[in-house]
């Protein structure tokens, strides 16, 4: 029986454990070939193991499929570059990328230091463009030479960046940075042949315990089956879509969307602000929009 990606090839980042782990393992068991690639750092992006990585590799291959290791820094320009060159080489193409890697430096807004602010949203926010810029490039290239594409991007978002997080202001600042990439690559890759969506994943991981009381959070691998779904060639017709994950339920994000508006007629007097702002917020939200391309 014909698996759901056969024959595709995939990079799944910060695939070491948790969430990514889980991607990479259901990406393979749909018969992908995955770049599992992992900094081995941990859930405060400190120091470096590479033995996760190497441990899913060897469970792929248990199960009769083809992986290998890969150890950039994804938010390191020219070492994304060679993860995309790897895939090619190493399996003949790359057909999804799945931008997951991250930590935590979680801390209140006026006691956040500037190092902490660089390296979340370095690894959250860069390490999604890094790849996200090589691999379309590939496929632009790809496109030009008259070769037909389905390629997919599955970007990883959160809640926090959508809907805000008290105590991560980098954290959120960065996700909600990754909703907006992904809606302008998903906007400027589609005449490739390329759909870019971006998952919002609710999960019991080892960056949420401890932080939340996770009891009643769904498990990593309750994400996975959307992301091998958004990765197969059936996915043509979504795109620029932030999709929250959370157990059995899956929810469009609407994210910003015009609300009440008022026209002064001219340029507005300052004291008239006040009372056309408090108009318009006891009108509540207006009805939410499709954004993005389907």
């Amino acid at each position: 029986m014909t698996q759901l990606l056969d024959g595709r090839v995939a990079i799944v980042t910060g695939a070491g454990r948790g969430i990514g782990r889980a991607h990479a393992l259901e990406l393979a068991r749909h018969g992908a070939a995955v770049v599992v690639n992992d900094y081995g750092v941990s859930a405060a992006g400190e120091g470096t193991d590479e033995s996760p990585a190497h441990e899913v590799v060897a469970e792929i291959e248990a199960m009769g499929g083809r992986a290998v290791v890969n150890g950039a820094d994804v938010a390191d320009f020219a070492a994304a570059e060679a993860m995309i060159r790897q895939a090619i080489d190493t399996f003949g193409g790359l057909d999804i990328l799945v931008n997951n890697a991250g930590f935590l430096r979680d801390r209140m807004l006026v006691n956040t230091a500037e190092d902490e602010w660089d390296a979340v949203i370095r690894v959250h926010l860069k390490g999604h463009f890094a790849p996200l810029r090589h691999a379309g490039a590939y496929w632009r290239a790809e496109a030009k030479e008259g070769r037909q594409l389905a390629a997919r991007v599955i970007n990883t978002s959160s809640g926090a960046g959508m809907q805000g997080s008290i105590g991560q202001a980098t954290y959120s600042a960065a996700k909600a940075g990754i909703a907006g990439l992904t809606l302008v690559a998903a906007a400027e890759m589609g005449r490739y042949g390329v759909t870019v969506n971006a998952i919002a994943p609710v999960a019991k991981t080892r960056m949420t315990e401890g932080a939340f009381d996770t009891s009643a959070m769904a498990l990593p691998e309750d994400n996975s089956p959307i992301v091998a779904w958004l990765a197969s060639e059936e996915a043509g017709d979504v795109t620029g879509r932030v999709i929250e994950i959370d157990g059995s339920v899956i929810t469009i994000e609407n994210g910003w969307s015009h609300g009440a508006s008022r026209d002064a007629g001219a340029r507005w007097e300052a004291e008239k602000v006040g009372g056309a702002l408090r108009d318009m917020l006891a009108e509540g939200p207006a009805p939410e929009p499709v954004y993005g391309t389907a």
